[in-house]
């Protein structure tokens, strides 16, 4: 290799280098926290209207296309829980949408839930935190999920705040 190509590469791998993000899992960190407060949003909705506080919105890149909280008991329904609302609220959309999609969700999603984000194919889900619940996070990676637990405190406060508060809305699952 001459010493002109050896010097051009080198310089090409400098600025590769220098124009790397420097943080990255810090970025990642920061982009997760950014729509998990939005699901927060979702959940504390949830609390104004006294019911559980589950929050989730739907992300397609970098871009919130859905969101949704618990409906279950306002709507005396037996389905409607945040990731359904947020799924429903996102609107139809197709497999390749989905695909591209990543789940933010303040709690881990139950049975229900898992199967929906299975169905639909959306391969990264973020929660806030299990603690207070854990669904079957197992499955969901043995089926190619990526499934990440931000552990947030502020999350699992909500919960047990509101479970101490409401324990029959709680019960009933």
């Amino acid at each position: 290799m001459g010493r002109g190509l050896t010097l051009f590469l080198a310089g090409l791998a400098l600025v590769c280098v220098m124009v790397r993000p420097v943080n990255g899992d810090d970025d990642t960190k920061k982009i997760h926290k950014k729509f998990m407060a939005e699901a927060i949003k979702e959940a504390r909705e949830s609390l104004r209207e006294d019911v559980m506080p589950e929050g989730a919105v739907l992300v397609k890149e970098g871009k919130i296309i859905g969101r949704g909280h618990n409906r279950r008991a306002q709507n005396g329904s037996a389905i409607i829980l945040a990731e359904m609302d947020c799924l429903e609220n996102a609107g139809r959309l197709t497999a390749e949408d989905y695909e591209k999609c990543t789940i933010y969700m303040t709690l881990s999603p139950c049975d229900k839930c898992a199967d929906a984000i299975l169905s639909r194919k959306i391969p990264v889900v973020v929660i806030g935190e299990n603690e207070t619940f854990k669904g079957p996070e197992s499955y969901l990676k043995s089926m190619g999920v990526k499934l990440i637990d931000l552990d947030m405190e502020e999350c699992k406060d909500m919960m047990e705040d509101f479970t101490k508060k409401r324990s029959e809305l709680w019960d009933e699952d």
